[in-house]
């Protein structure tokens, strides 16, 4: 175990290099969430959006090796791994993505439909780019070399980044062009990581590491679905609207949803340097990190709320056709303060306290009880307003609860928070739909 002094000193660090990178990575998605919209017709925008939507879930087809990963050996530094055996895993694990990548390709000859055969093929791609690149920055994060890690996404987002501007200047605006750049900067990140990686890809026997790699499944299959039904709780609202609206409306509601994941991009910057950082401190010091950290970023994530009204301005007058998506973010803003603590802090805490079943618990209660609500406003209701109400309450709903569970584990008390804050988040709901002139229903 690292000094408090030291592990205090190594986190500075660690949350900086990662705040440059993300950094990049805002300029980047900030970049084409500006310029797409403009220049890339409606429907083409829907289709490209369709495609991240549906490629976000790829993961579930690692069946929690990566997270097992993760668990088992973030403890260890770079030199201290034993090679050979992570090796001998990725040679399974790349077999088992072909193999799921190539059962999609075959699916994709099936469907007639040839927008729909096209966005297939290129998930059934991503199967294998995404959770490689993750096995990658997995790496690098268990191994807390966060400054390798922050250069990784540097190198994925800026090629992307030029990559969509090279096509504009060219004037080319088609969905799948887009779909192609996205896969083809993974996997230049991808080969940039392995050359930073050496020993750890193809080394050993594949008879060597399946016990381990099992081993790391049955320890990381509920922190990856715990982690996606967490995702779903998003992904299930943008899968209802996808699935019962017209495919305009799906574009400017997860447009809305990108402006939300622009702020949520430096939550995801720290929280990947803090839990190789919580794994290091000593247990008794973890309960004033917590408070410590949760004092220090609640305020700016409710500031960040705040900015929503000048940049709402400024937004309608860059993208016109967008405007009802602005209303749309209006309500969704809360989710800034509610999902970046559960990413930044509880689901961190409740990891380093080995409390997985827990985060299933609740993740998937919360996922089930949305997904619920969101059909019932939908089909029945026909609201859109109120799809995306639900999911900002149940989001609410499952921060605080994630939050008391932590605070009985480190026998701490911020309940009096819970009050104020929920307070400043519907007063600004309120003000927000008033601003863009919606009612509920």
């Amino acid at each position: 175990m690292l000094s408090k002094c030291n592990s205090t000193k190594q986190l500075k660090k660690n949350v900086s290099l990662s705040i440059v990178a993300q950094l990049v990575s805002f300029s980047v998605s900030l970049l084409l969430n500006l310029l797409l919209p403009k220049f890339v017709p409606e429907k083409d925008y829907s289709y490209w959006q369709t495609f991240l939507l549906y490629a976000s879930y790829v993961p579930l087809l690692h069946f929690g090796f990566l997270d097992g990963l993760m668990l088992r050996y973030s403890q260890y530094d770079y030199d201290s791994l034993d090679k050979s055996l992570i090796g001998s895993q990725f040679k399974l694990f790349l077999f088992v993505e072909m193999l799921f990548a190539g059962i999609g390709m075959v699916v994709s000859v099936f469907i007639e439909d040839e927008i729909g055969r096209c966005i297939w093929r290129f998930i059934s791609i991503a199967i294998i780019t995404t959770n490689v690149f993750t096995y990658t920055s997995y790496l690098f994060q268990l191994t807390n070399r966060i400054g390798k890690y922050a250069v990784l996404i540097i190198v994925e987002r800026a090629l992307l980044g030029i990559g969509i501007v090279a096509l504009l200047l060219l004037g080319v605006s088609r969905f799948y062009w887009i779909c192609g750049t996205y896969l083809l900067a993974t996997f230049c990140a991808i080969c940039w990581g392995a050359l930073q990686n050496r020993g750890l890809y193809f080394g050993g026997l594949v008879r060597d590491g399946i016990l381990e790699f099992k081993e790391n499944v049955f320890s990381g299959v509920m922190l990856l679905v715990a982690n996606l039904s967490s995702m779903f709780l998003v992904g299930g609202a943008k899968m209802v609207v996808q699935w019962h609206y017209d495919v305009l409306t799906f574009g400017k509601v997860a447009f809305s949803f990108n402006i939300v994941n622009l702020f949520l991009t430096f939550v995801t910057a720290a929280s990947v340097a803090i839990f190789p950082s919580i794994k290091r401190i000593n247990n008794d010091d973890l309960p004033d990190f917590y408070i410590r950290i949760r004092r220090s970023v609640s305020p700016f994530l409710l500031l960040t709320m705040a900015l929503y009204f000048p940049g709402c301005y400024l937004l309608h007058l860059w993208l016109p056709n967008y405007a009802e998506s602005l209303g749309y973010l209006g309500i969704l803003m809360p989710m800034v303060l509610y999902a970046s603590r559960v990413t930044l802090l509880t689901n961190n805490y409740l990891k380093a306290y080995r409390k997985e079943k827990l985060m299933l618990c609740i993740n998937v209660v919360s996922v089930a009880v949305a997904f619920i609500v969101f059909l019932i406003s939908a089909y029945l209701l026909n609201s859109l307003l109120l799809v995306l109400t639900a999911l900002v309450v149940v989001v609410i709903l499952r921060s605080v609860v994630s939050e008391i569970v932590v605070m009985r584990l480190i026998q701490r008390c911020v309940y009096a928070s819970f009050v104020w804050e929920l307070l400043l988040v519907a007063i600004f709901v309120v003000i927000s739909m008033k601003f863009n002139g919606f009612v509920l229903i």
